[in-house]
């Protein structure tokens, strides 16, 4: 039941750093990639219908750690809680921004905090795994580079797919840029786990850069996610023999009895959640075009 619910945790912070990680980047991207007003409307519509639904991992993830393994949520939310905090104030910004930008005369400072909201989480995510593991502020730089870089490549890769026009090419241009800095950026900060996927990892972004001069948008899309999806997996693969200095899973979980009644909960319901958010994408496939949003 320890080793099942790790794995349930390790998967939800996965989909929500695949699938917030293009939000984030798409939120930073907008301004950068539309030269007018039906432009950044056209940017952030692509996430307008589901970025609210991708937040609801972040809150499934943190929800299942503190009733599968209190004594670890503890540890690392009270370790962290300043950038937990400023995740929390980076998180409320964006959602305000996008939704009251069109409900405002001028949205410049809605945009502003679309950008600010997306830029701090993406950064800050990166900087507390990376403290977990290493526990030196170097590293939480170094890993709060990588994610910021690594979100910006998703979300103009994500970008390509859903739009249209002037957009799209931008955002074609804004992928290569940033596969110019993740990569770099990505061999320093995964070489430190030398694991396998993390190995993968390095080779996915590579990849994804190669896709995107070649046009294969699809592709390259799938590969960074599987960027996010390997380097994720490592750093659990880590956290597995130590979720914190002097604290093993077996100490750090619940009773047995709470661990079995999680686990009928969660076979219950999420497999409804993910049938909805597949649905939910599905829905919305279509490419965003000026002039429907």
């Amino acid at each position: 039941m320890i080793d099942l619910w790790f794995v349930i945790i390790a998967f939800l912070w996965t989909g929500y750093f695949v699938l917030e990680g293009f939000d984030f980047g798409v939120g930073m991207l907008a301004p950068l990639v539309s030269g007018n007003a039906e432009e950044r409307r056209q940017s952030l519509q692509t996430i307008g219908p589901v970025w609210d639904g991708n937040e609801v991992w972040l809150i499934t993830a943190v929800g299942a750690m503190f009733a599968a393994f209190p004594a670890w949520y503890a540890g690392v939310f009270s370790s962290y809680y300043l950038p937990v905090v400023l995740v929390l104030v980076g998180l409320i910004v964006r959602g305000v921004g996008l939704e009251w930008r069109g409900k405002v005369a001028s949205p410049r400072w809605c945009d502003l905090g679309v950008v600010a909201g997306s830029a701090l989480p993406a950064f800050l995510w990166g900087a507390i795994f990376a403290g977990l593991l290493f526990g030196r502020p170097l590293a939480a730089l170094l890993g709060g580079a990588f994610t910021l870089a690594v979100c910006v490549l998703h979300g103009a890769v994500f970008l390509t797919l859903k739009t249209t026009g002037p957009v799209r090419r931008r955002a074609r241009v804004a992928a290569m840029a940033a596969s110019a800095v993740a990569v770099p950026v990505a061999v320093f900060a995964l070489s430190g786990l030398g694991t396998l996927p993390a190995l993968v990892a390095m080779a996915a972004l590579a990849a994804a850069t190669a896709l995107i001069w070649r046009r294969r948008e699809g592709w390259a899309f799938a590969a960074t996610a599987g960027a996010i999806v390997l380097t994720t997996l490592a750093v659990f693969v880590e956290l597995h023999a130590r979720p914190l200095p002097g604290l093993t899973l077996a100490e750090a979980a619940s009773g047995p009895y709470t661990l079995t009644m999680l686990s009928w909960i969660g076979l219950i319901t999420l497999p409804f959640v993910l049938v909805y958010q597949g649905w939910t994408y599905w829905v919305f496939r279509k490419r965003v075009r000026v002039g429907a949003v």
